[in-house]
């Protein structure tokens, strides 16, 4: 129970607890680190940032987000009364290299290599789960970590600063984006790991699929 910090505190626990840039996080939720400082912090949160929040934080214990009561992460996954396992629908487990071929077509069951019924990704629009598979973005994703992926159409909807699977000329990648200065043909990727993965343009043209990053499995 942590009843003794507010929410907005919460928040900035969470940052800690995923060991990611506190600047990065509130971007990608639409606000600044200066939300969560000084007297800012006493201010009330937006709904949308909280959805984003549990979007990209899917194992956070909603109810100690909202009311300090419980613990931060929760302990078993609860279905709802009118969500019965057979009813919810399996998400296929595919190679990164596929995708191109999965948003176009159902692909051949050899190609998947396992299917996953995961409640809480019902109803969020995933169409397929991939694993990463190198450590660029790392440690907002874990070498080994599988990410739930759904399928854009078009790039005029991207939002800012959340991670993306892009199916380039180049190959599979998976990158935050961000618009690039005044070249509205252009997007910047970025990588959590920045030592190693400086930010790039690509061209919008050489994107030939994309998708969003709804949420992640991780196992210890």
């Amino acid at each position: 129970m942590d009843k003794s910090t507010n929410i907005k505190e919460r928040i900035l626990q969470i940052t800690d607890y995923k060991r990611i840039s506190k600047e990065r996080f509130f971007e990608s939720i639409g606000m600044t680190y200066g939300n969560f400082k000084g007297k800012s912090k006493l201010t009330p949160i937006n709904s949308s940032a909280l959805v984003d929040i549990l979007t990209i934080c899917p194992e956070i214990n909603i109810e100690w987000l909202l009311t300090g009561n419980g613990e931060m992460l929760k302990e078993n996954l609860i279905i709802p009364n009118h969500l019965k396992v057979n009813d919810i629908k399996e998400i296929p487990l595919i190679s990164i290299q596929k995708i191109g071929k999965f948003d176009k077509e159902e692909i051949p069951v050899t190609d998947i290599i396992n299917s996953y019924k995961v409640p809480e990704l019902e109803h969020k629009g995933v169409k397929y789960l991939i694993k990463v598979s190198d450590s660029s973005m790392y440690p907002q994703y874990n070498n080994g970590d599988v990410l739930a992926c759904r399928p854009i159409m078009d790039l005029s909807f991207i939002q800012w600063g959340k991670a993306y699977v892009l199916d380039t000329e180049q190959g599979v990648i998976i990158k935050r984006l961000f618009p690039f200065e005044n070249d509205h043909e252009s997007l910047e990727c970025h990588s959590e790991n920045k030592t190693k993965y400086p930010p790039f343009r690509i061209l919008k043209s050489s994107i030939k699929n994309t998708a969003i990053v709804v949420g992640v499995i991780r196992l210890e």
